[in-house]
This record gives C-alpha cells, structure tokens and sequence, in this order.
C-alpha cells in the first residue's frame, strides 16, 4: 500500500515532467530543422566554399587567418554565405555595389557581434540603435570638430617623441630589432587618455598600465572565438565555459579602470567648483563634452551611459589606432622606395623640427596616399554586420529576406581582385586624385560609409600622420625578414606575434 502511495505521489509528477522536457525538446529540435531549410532556401542561389555538416564554415575563420579568405573572394567575387554551425549562417559581402546597398540603409547591428561586445562596451554608439543612437552621436560629435582636432597636435607630437626617445635608448646608433606594436600601443595608449581625458599616465615609462593593454587583447580574442562557436553563441552555455568565465575577470579589470578615469575627472570638477573655479577650460576634451552632456540631459544620459561611452572610446579607438600605426609603419618598411619619398616629403614640409602643426598635416599628400593604402592592406576594422529588418535586393537582382545577418567583410572588399589590379601590392597612386575619382565611391571603407561611419575617423588620420611624420624623420625601417607579419582577424585586426622591424637611428 505504501509503495502505490508513493508510485501515486512522485512517479507520475516525474513521468508528466519528463514528458514536458521531452516535447519541449522536440518541439526546439523541429524549429531548428526548420530554420536550417528556411536558410538553405534563401542562400540555395548564391555558391559557397565546401561545408561540414555540423561545424559549417568555423575552421575557415576560427583560427584567424586571413589569407583563407582572401582564396574565397578570389573564387566568389561578390558574396557567399557562411555557416556558423548547422543553424546559423552569415552572409558574407564583398563588392561596392552590394556594400553600396547594403550600408544605404538603416538596418540594426547583428545581435550576434554585438550582444557579444555588450560586456566589455555597455551599449555605446556602437551597439546602440535608433533615436538612443541618434542622441548619443549628436551628444558626442562636437568631442571631434576641427578645433578640437587642431588643439590635440601638440599633444599627440609629445607622446610620439617620448616613444622615438625609447627607441632611441634601445637603438643608440646601431641598426637594432624591436618589437614596435608593444610600443605603439601604449604610445596609442597615451595619446587617448591625454587627448580624450586631458590624464598625464606616463604609461610610455611606467609598467602599470601593462596589465590594460594586454587585458584588450585577451577579451577580444574571446569575444572573436565565441562569434564563431555557435555553441557559445548560447549565453548560459558560454557562461559556464573557461572562456566565459575569464571574459567576466577582464571586463572587470577594463571597467575599473575606465570607471577610475571618470571619478578622477568628477573628483576635480568637484574640487573647482568647491573653490568657485567653475569657468570651462578653453579646450574642452571629450571626457568634458561627455559630462556636460549628461549635465544637460541627465534624464535620458545616464551614469551607465557615461561609463559606455567612455568604455567605448577607450577599447574602439585604442585597438584600432596602434594596429594601423603599426601596419603603415610595416609596410613602408617592406617598400623602402615608398618610405624614402613619404621621408623627403615630410623633411620639405618640417624641416628637422620635432613638432608639427595642422597647416602641415594637409601638405602631407604622397604620405596621406601611403596611409590609405595601408589602410585598404590592413584595414583596422575587418568587418561590420547588420540583421536585415526587411528585405533587401541587390543590384545583380539577386535577394534576401529579412532576418539575415550580413557582414560586410572590409578585408575582402579591399582584397578584391575585381576591384583593385593586383590587390597585394602597395601601391600607393592608387589614390591620386586621378585614380580616386575614377573608382566606386564604396570600394575604400576603412572607417565604413553611410550615417553609421566611423565618428573618430578624422581624430584616427591626424594621428596616422603626426606618428608617421616624426617616426619617419629620425628613423629608417626595414623589415625582419626572420619574423614576418601574421595579421589575426578578429574583431580589430591584430599581429599574432608582434610586429618585429629594424630600426636605425637618421644623423
């Protein structure tokens, strides 16, 4: 009797449970098998590189080697899709026509990329969307005007020098091997905390800010694994995972520091104001610009906010920076030809002075068509993505309904061979005035097109030539030809093991 009462009270409970979980499953099982016809169907009429039934395309991207996808731009010059297990799949673009189309709209951010940047960012201009977008942008664009640009020269001339001084230390007067992108990033470092935050670190000399550089480096390699590990695209999943747990450690470490330099600025303005010094600054910079927003807006400008902005400025345009300062600086030493004449250039225009000023920046024009075809090269930002709100048709005729994730692939554009004669030669009368005019207005987009563009692109070209100019007036470079450059696409491209050149001090 007492058995039966027991099978009565538990067993079933158990069974019907049992039973719930089991049709709970089928039933996610079916509306995947569903998904996966729904998009084989839309994609059946554009070809794609051989897939795994399970994996889809992961081994081709995962590893972060781009030349693989150079080989399938080659072999499909438009677009092709690409699968992220056997569930989800991207729609990879490469032409300026298609990139013309596709970035004319105002499709949202792909939930994908983006919700996985959410944790170190917070929803700053690049995850925000819609009217909350539109505000921030009109909130923060006054940070990057040209007087403001024109006040940030001096500054980044400074920290250039302090870095030309280590080289010069490391070097002395003999032809030595250094590993500049280390050395680059914490210059980058330097120059951000000075412009944007008006923050003395001494970050150049001191190794306490090691820890940050090599914390952004590590969260982005993580982020890049789990976009491309459609197991981990689960949030529980990636969670529980080694990945997701560290990923939580280092978000940690970039927000303290981030949420360090914004109590430091308020700690002051509290100080002045409690002293009556309440008059602005002259030149304001943009940690100023981002509080007197909230001041303004404290309503719809949060705290959280704040911190997502500045956490924004701080990984976007410290990453992106060093990268392409390193990658013009490679390339020029692997073209000494280029290097000599950017060299004449800048002695005509400076002399042997070490400073510079924003009239001289503009008589820079072979060095500023050295800098754009290093960024068509090596272009900082990889790629960007959009889900389609609705449906979209191309100029071929060719479609795709809404719902579609669509990346545009920058690298891929810029390594066209459809677009660009011999796409890996550096060749920088590629942007003569003759030859710009000449070519598709979306085949060059290092810092993207449209109402979506880039808001610091101008900020990132000043400080592309202060850096080259000085770095090129009192060194010459040539490559290591022992360690030769290894880009790693992820989210911002980087150097898999550094980038190594040989540097010689000028009389």
């Amino acid at each position: 009797m007492e058995s039966s009462w027991l099978e009565t009270r538990w067993a079933r409970p158990l069974y019907l449970a049992f039973a719930f979980c089991l049709a709970l499953g089928l039933l996610q099982a079916i509306k995947l098998y569903l998904r996966r016809l729904r998009l084989l169907r839309d994609l059946c009429p554009f070809p794609a590189p051989p897939t795994h039934w399970f994996y889809g395309h992961q081994k081709l991207l995962q590893d972060g080697k781009i030349e693989k996808l150079e080989e399938v731009v080659e072999k499909y010059p438009c677009a092709f899709p690409y699968w992220v297990g056997p569930f989800q799949a991207f729609f990879y673009i490469y032409d300026p026509d298609y990139a013309k189309t596709f970035l004319g709209r105002t499709d949202p951010k792909s939930k994908y990329l983006y919700k996985f940047l959410i944790p170190c960012l917070g929803n700053g201009l690049v995850s925000l969307e819609g009217s909350k977008w539109f505000q921030h942008r009109c909130l923060l664009t006054p940070g990057f005007n040209v007087n403001i640009l024109k006040s940030y020269i001096k500054v980044m001339a400074h920290s250039v020098n302090i870095m030309l001084g280590k080289w010069e230390k490391i070097c002395g007067t003999q032809d030595t091997v250094v590993e500049v992108f280390e050395h680059i990033n914490l210059m980058t470092l330097d120059v951000l905390m000075k412009c944007a935050f008006s923050r003395e670190t001494n970050c150049q000399i001191s190794s306490t800010h090691d820890l940050y550089v090599k914390t952004t480096f590590e969260a982005s390699k993580i982020i890049f694994y789990r976009l491309y590990s459609f197991l981990h695209h689960h949030d529980i999943i990636f969670k529980f995972s080694p990945q997701g747990h560290r990923l939580q450690e280092l978000v940690k470490i970039l927000h303290q520091y981030t949420e360090k330099v914004i109590q430091d600025r308020k700690k002051l303005l509290k100080d002045e104001k409690k002293h009556g010094n309440t008059q602005k600054r002259k030149d304001q910079d943009y940690l100023d610009i981002i509080l007197s927003a909230q001041a303004e807006n404290g309503n719809s400008f949060s705290d959280t906010d704040l911190q997502s902005e500045v956490n924004t400025f701080m990984l976007a345009g410290h990453d992106t920076m060093a990268g392409s300062i390193s990658w013009l600086l490679y390339h020029l030493a692997l073209n000494p030809e280029h290097q000599e004449r950017c060299r004449q250039e800048i002695r005509g225009i400076l002399r042997d002075r070490s400073s510079i000023t924003w009239d001289q920046l503009g008589e820079m024009s072979y060095t500023t068509m050295c800098i754009k075809e290093s960024l068509r090269l090596a272009p900082p930002i990889p790629s960007i993505s959009r889900e389609l709100s609705k449906p979209i048709t191309f100029p071929d005729g060719c479609s795709l309904p809404a719902g579609i994730t669509v990346v545009l692939s920058i690298w891929g554009l810029h390594h066209n061979s459809a677009i660009w004669e011999n796409p890996k030669v550096f060749d920088p009368l590629r942007f003569s005035q003759e030859n710009s005019d000449q070519r598709h207005t979306h085949s060059f987009l290092p810092f993207s097109a449209g109402p979506r563009n880039c808001i610091g692109q101008h900020f990132a070209m000043v400080k592309l030539k202060v850096a080259i100019a000085l770095i090129l007036l009192h060194f010459k470079v040539s490559p290591d030809p022992t360690r030769p450059l290894v880009f790693l696409h992820q989210i911002v491209l980087k150097p898999k093991n550094g980038v190594h050149l040989h540097l010689k001090k000028l009389p």
